[in-house]
């Protein structure tokens, strides 16, 4: 059987560091990661069974992060956090954290907490949608539900916006996209473009004004998941063969 996948998210150096040595020593698979950009990405990648994540990490909102895997990814979460106070406990918890471990620990209770996880994992199957308000993709059977209209999306369509949806909100780059949405090596990153501009045909209202699938300038394009909490009544649209 293969190991379990364990991610952490750690700030302190020498605590990121001494996890990763000791969980590997237990025969886990361990990835990490200082910062939470870094984080995201490793993760898409990895596909973790669990995450540890510092709430107090210095680069970035520790709970917007969590609330993200939660809603795009089928990791459990263990937040550590300094702040032993009920109100911050709370919030942790109500961002989507799986369990709240204050700093300092024992690392008895620290594994303990992470076997009890893991045995949650097991018992779980991968989400089968991507949830952002009017926007609903269906990662089963590649449909995709906004607002009140039918819109037929080509596979490469489904899988450009699919990419946008995973990273909920933060805006990637032509090369990241290319990565993550095409099938086979693609040097010309204006590629993107060319599908961005269809797939905004089908889902904008105002296609030269786009709303809902943002150029980030320098950067690249985002999904504008705020644009898309309104609570719109919504119905399939098809994905084309």
């Amino acid at each position: 059987m293969a190991p379990v996948s364990i991610q952490i998210v750690e700030g302190n150096p020498h605590l990121r560091s001494h996890l990763s040595w000791r969980l590997q020593q237990l025969n886990y698979d361990v990835c990490s990661a200082s910062t939470l950009q870094h984080a995201r990405d490793m993760l898409m990648q990895m596909r973790p069974s669990v995450v540890i994540l510092d709430a107090d990490i210095a680069e970035g909102n520790a709970f917007e992060f969590c609330q993200w895997i939660q809603q795009t990814q089928s990791a459990l979460v263990l937040m550590l956090s300094a702040r032993t106070e009920e109100p911050d406990v709370v919030r942790g918890l109500e961002a989507g954290a799986d369990d709240y471990l204050t700093k300092p620990f024992g690392e008895r209770v620290l594994f303990a907490r992470l076997r009890a996880l893991i045995r949650r994992c097991k018992s779980q199957t991968a989400p089968a949608y991507l949830d952002y308000g009017i926007l609903r993709i269906d990662l089963i059977q590649r449909r995709v539900w906004l607002r009140s209209e039918s819109i037929e999306l080509t596979p490469q369509e489904f899988s450009l916006l699919y990419a946008l949806a995973q990273s909920g909100g933060m805006p990637l780059s032509r090369s990241e996209i290319l990565n993550r949405a095409w099938p086979d090596s693609i040097d010309n990153p204006r590629t993107v473009d060319t599908h961005i501009l269809s797939l905004r045909k089908k889902i904008e209202t105002e296609p030269r004004q786009p709303n809902t699938i943002q150029t980030v300038r320098n950067v690249g394009y985002r999904l504008n998941v705020d644009a898309l909490d309104e609570g719109v009544p919504v119905r399939s649209l098809s994905v084309a063969s």
